[in-house]
């Protein structure tokens, strides 16, 4: 846990990898498997304890669910590590020590992360890959890779100490130079992009406004007036800008039918500015009231250009999974369970770059932010981090944020209502931000895109080749050895 963000303490990753990697072997199945789920364990309770936070937020009806929550989270979470380290001793005993095992344990690390990001709706968070999000050269790599593929490369990078510790002869060798020239390619093929060309500036200017609310504030009488009264003085801060960003749920309420609010923004926005939102939606349909967590476009005239609606919902949170079969109330306010929306969309504005919008929870989905055919120049995160107060949380989130922008070669842009608010550039550097706690606007020009990625392109197929390349150089190796120990023994 400590080797990944917010702590980044990366010199643990040959530590945690190379100790797993020692004690498995000779293991029996059962073994590996409480091993596994004793690690995933500790990584989960000592890296998810924000999800906590959000049970205190209305401490009178919840409260009493925060310990049990996290720790029923982080033990069904541990099983996707016991899955990995159970495989791992199972398939040890037939490829022998040295490189070979170390891939393995790449491989199985790899393969149970992705299941851990897809399974149930999916929770990639804190993923082995992330070890590296916080070092500018080192997180390139995800632009090939993606973010699978770099939790490959770190477990295979701190596992390697120990494969060539317990190899003999030339697999020593082999795993020894391996492990020095790994870290070394990843850093010179990091500083190879980001010494790359610069593409030329956008030109476009964006204002970040956080407005500071706490969660437990957010939805009492009188926080709509409050709310709207903040967030229209900060707008009008500083001098002329092409777009306003608001965070998730800026204006609690519908916005969209709300005149006389959208008459106050048009009023506060800048000149020939236009304004990005959060804001819950409904409409009616014949089956009743459909609810949606948006974000929505406005210009100074009030009117509304464009909307996305929230695709990947959390669980619990803005819906309720198995509804007849759960006895638990949703933790969000809503008037009823939120609706997804079609999936990832591109916005076409006038005077900005075309914008793929994300919603809090959806930026931690590698692969599965931006519109298939049609690639934005640029994402927009709108998020509420308040649930979780000043804890590690919004730190982690904005890590993901970070590697999404490496993964898409995309500036992110982030507006959080209680932070981290922040201009990411498409090599995942932070260019400007507004921490937990503050109140504040960003002005900013927007970054600009760097050319598509290998990974926006081709997709986990990145990954799949590049587990493939390197068994395919073990093989080889292993049939070259075996050949030399022919040609000695005739």
């Amino acid at each position: 846990m400590l080797a990944l963000p917010p702590f980044s303490l990366i010199v643990l990753v040959p530590v945690a990898w190379s100790a797993l990697l020692i004690c498995l072997p000779g293991l029996s199945l059962g073994r590996a498997t409480l091993v596994g789920w004793a690690f995933g364990v500790a990584q989960f309770g000592f890296g998810i304890p924000w999800v906590a936070e959000s049970f205190y937020v209305d401490a009178d009806r919840f409260g009493a669910l925060a310990i049990p929550a996290v720790a029923g989270l982080s033990a069904f979470l541990a099983l996707f590590p016991a899955l990995a380290t159970a495989l791992f001793a199972h398939l040890s005993r037939h490829i022998g020590t040295g490189l070979p095992a170390a891939l393995l344990l790449a491989t199985a690390w790899t393969g149970a992360e992705w299941l851990r990001g897809h399974m149930l709706t999916g929770f990639p968070w804190n993923l082995a890959g992330y070890a590296v999000a916080d070092f500018d050269a080192l997180r390139q790599p995800a632009a090939w890779a993606g973010s699978y593929g770099m939790s490959f490369l770190v477990v295979l990078a701190g596992a390697l100490p120990a494969a060539a510790w317990a190899a003999k002869g030339n697999a020593r060798h082999f795993a020894g130079i391996a492990g020095l020239a790994l870290p070394l390619a990843l850093w010179a093929a990091g500083e190879a992009r980001l010494n790359g060309a610069a593409p030329p500036p956008t030109g476009v200017s964006l204002r970040v406004v956080q407005g500071n609310f706490p969660q437990a504030e957010k939805w009492v009488p009188g926080a709509r007036e409050r709310a709207l009264d903040r967030y229209t003085r900060l707008s009008v801060k500083g001098g002329p800008v092409n777009l306003v960003l608001w965070p998730e749920t800026a204006f609690p309420g519908f916005l969209d039918e709300d005149a006389d609010a959208r008459a106050r923004i048009a009023a506060a926005l800048p000149e020939g500015a236009l304004l990005m939102t959060g804001a819950p939606d409904r409409v009616e349909t014949e089956a009743g009231t459909r609810y949606f967590n948006a974000v929505q476009v406005y210009d100074r005239g009030g009117e509304i250009l464009a909307e996305y609606a929230k695709h990947h919902l959390v669980p619990f949170g803005e819906y309720m999974p198995l509804p007849n079969w759960l006895p638990v109330e949703r933790i969000v306010e809503s008037p009823g369970d939120f609706t997804p929306g079609p999936g990832p969309r591109t916005l076409s504005l006038p005077g900005v770059p075309v914008v793929g919008p994300t919603i809090c929870y959806e930026i931690i989905f590698p692969g599965h932010i931006t519109e298939p055919r049609f690639r934005p120049d640029w994402i927009f995160n709108a998020t509420n981090d308040a649930w979780f107060g000043t804890s590690i949380g919004p730190k982690q989130h904005l890590a993901s944020a970070r590697m999404r922008a490496v993964e898409e070669g995309l500036p992110v842009i982030r507006a959080a209502n209680t932070g981290i608010s922040a201009v990411i550039d498409a090599t995942g550097d932070i260019r400007s931000r507004l921490d937990t706690g503050e109140t504040g606007i960003i002005d900013a020009e927007l970054p600009p895109a760097l050319r598509q990625t290998l990974y926006a392109r081709f997709g986990e197929g990145t990954l799949a080749a590049l587990i493939a390349l390197a068994w395919a150089l073990v093989i080889g190796f292993q049939l070259a050895a075996r050949c030399a120990t022919d040609r000695r023994a005739r």
